[in-house]
């Protein structure tokens, strides 16, 4: 290279001039987040009720969020993959899972990207927020209830604290009281580090029929309930967090860059093919995208 070469011959090149604008600045430019289309056409009124509702209480309970053949098509492809019990009594001794569900079932995507979940996960995260685990959850009958827990407390962060991670769960199957449905503690999201649940504390059970979910904030004690109905629970989670965080399952070993680079732009983007500004995320100096097959390197 000529000595007299600069970046600046490039006319991309951008000039910064403090640290904070560097921190602001996206240099991903045309490969920067792509927004929520679906999200973005639904009524801002509604979305933001709800969105206080779930700031209030921690949790909010959607119906009728997909149809029965969208149900129906997930149970289809899932229940051939429901093998492995827990492997330990958090997981569930009587707990089926499905892992890596954006690499093994297409018909997951319909509930992790559903748009009223992104127009939601829109208003509480910075912009190309990552989908931190999805997993297709049995609960079968004589299963004991799970340890109340909230979602993001391996973060190094005391509470009380904005919630850094948000979840779904979806019933496939009707969930009740008796068939161990979802149990939160309302309000419990904006408690202190240092108190936990107790006896006398308030508790809400998620009854609600197929094709609904709640969707809660990560920091909201929550588990999953005794299941004594003699029927399997059959349901489909994600958990998403901050673009700046460590997901729980590394989709880039879980999932194929032959999948990434097939499946919807909110669906990569949730799988970390983004960039938080300035370039977290980048490989070898580039935007994920131009890495996958297809991409323009």
């Amino acid at each position: 290279m000529s000595e007299s070469k600069s970046g600046r011959d490039d006319p991309r090149f951008r000039q910064i001039d403090s640290f904070d604008q560097y921190l602001g600045t996206d240099l991903a430019r045309t490969h920067g987040f792509t927004r929520s289309e679906q999200a973005a056409g639904l009524d801002p009124a509604l979305v933001q009720s709800q969105h206080e509702q779930l700031m209030r209480d921690g949790y909010i309970i959607l119906q009728d969020m997909v149809d029965a053949d969208t149900l129906q098509a997930l149970r289809t492809e899932a229940t051939p993959q429901l093998e492995k019990m827990g492997r330990n009594s958090f997981e569930g001794e009587r707990t089926q899972r499905i892992y890596a569900v954006p690499e093994k079932l297409r018909s997951a995507d319909p509930f992790i990207e559903h748009p009223l979940v992104l127009a939601h996960l829109d208003r509480l995260f910075q912009p190309n927020y990552l989908l931190s685990q999805a997993q297709v959850i049995n609960i079968l009958s004589d299963s004991p209830a799970q340890p109340l827990h909230i979602d993001d407390g391996f973060y190094a962060w005391p509470r009380p604290r904005p919630a850094l991670s948000a979840a779904t769960v979806f019933a496939v199957d009707d969930f009740t009281a008796e068939n161990g449905a979802t149990v939160a503690i309302p309000g419990s999201h904006l408690w202190a580090e240092e108190r936990s649940p107790q006896p006398g504390d308030a508790r809400v059970t998620a009854v609600m029929p197929a094709g609904s979910c709640i969707l809660f904030l990560g920091n909201l004690w929550h588990g999953g309930g005794e299941n004594f109905s003699g029927s399997s629970r059959l349901a489909i989670t994600a958990q998403y967090c901050e673009p700046w965080l460590r997901t729980q399952e590394n989709y880039f070993l879980s999932v194929s860059a032959e999948t990434a680079a097939a499946v919807s732009e909110d669906i990569r983007r949730l799988l970390g093919y983004s960039i938080h500004p300035p370039f977290m995320g980048m490989s070898d100096g580039m935007h994920p995208k131009r890495r996958l097959p297809g991409g323009d390197s």
